[in-house]
């Protein structure tokens, strides 16, 4: 029996994670994980809202269980925002390796572009409390290279995950979208 596929979006804030998994969920019925979404529909008093508005990842023990209540092994999955730290990303290896192929979609873009994205965002009134706090968004960006950086170049490396180094060709959605279809075969 064919495993179904699993597509992580990975990439700095901006990058276009949320934007390319709805794209593609318009072209194939997926079950979608949007991890920064769950989290942000916590309760606003609990501890893991707080430290999202800090611009603070959630710790993996509080995580794992929230990510693997949503993800379904019975067809295809995007996960969006997950994982971010290695060890996420070997949990997320050693869990699922054998129930999907795995396919990670690094959309690899510069610190200004991540901060222009950001910017675009709230001018077109996007709802993100962490996007209106510029320590917050520097934050986030610091975490992603200190720590999300080693995680992406850790599943690059491995032999049961397909790896795709993606560099946008320009700001045009569409045009982007279709170079990563095509990156993918």
């Amino acid at each position: 029996m064919t495993k179904p596929d699993m597509i992580v979006f990975m990439g700095g804030q901006g990058s276009g994670k949320g934007t390319f998994a709805n794209l593609l969920l318009k072209q194939h019925e997926f079950n979608y994980v949007e991890a920064g979404a769950i989290l942000r529909q916590m309760p606003k008093e609990s501890e893991i809202c707080k430290k999202i508005t800090r611009g603070e990842l959630v710790g993996d023990e509080d995580l794992f269980p929230i990510i693997a209540e949503h993800i379904k092994t019975d067809k295809d999955l995007i996960l969006d925002g997950f994982p971010r730290t290695i060890g996420q990303a070997k949990w997320l290896v050693a869990n699922y390796a054998d129930k999907f192929n795995i396919k990670i979609i690094f959309l690899n873009i510069t610190e200004e572009t991540m901060i222009a994205h950001i910017q675009k965002r709230i001018r077109e009134g996007g709802n993100r409390s962490d996007d209106n706090d510029t320590a917050a968004v520097q934050k986030r960006i610091a975490a992603f290279k200190s720590t999300t950086m080693p995680a992406i170049m850790w599943l690059a490396q491995q032999p049961n995950v397909a790896f795709f180094d993606i560099k946008l060709p320009t700001d045009d959605i569409d045009i982007n979208f279709n170079y990563i279809m095509k990156q993918l075969g």
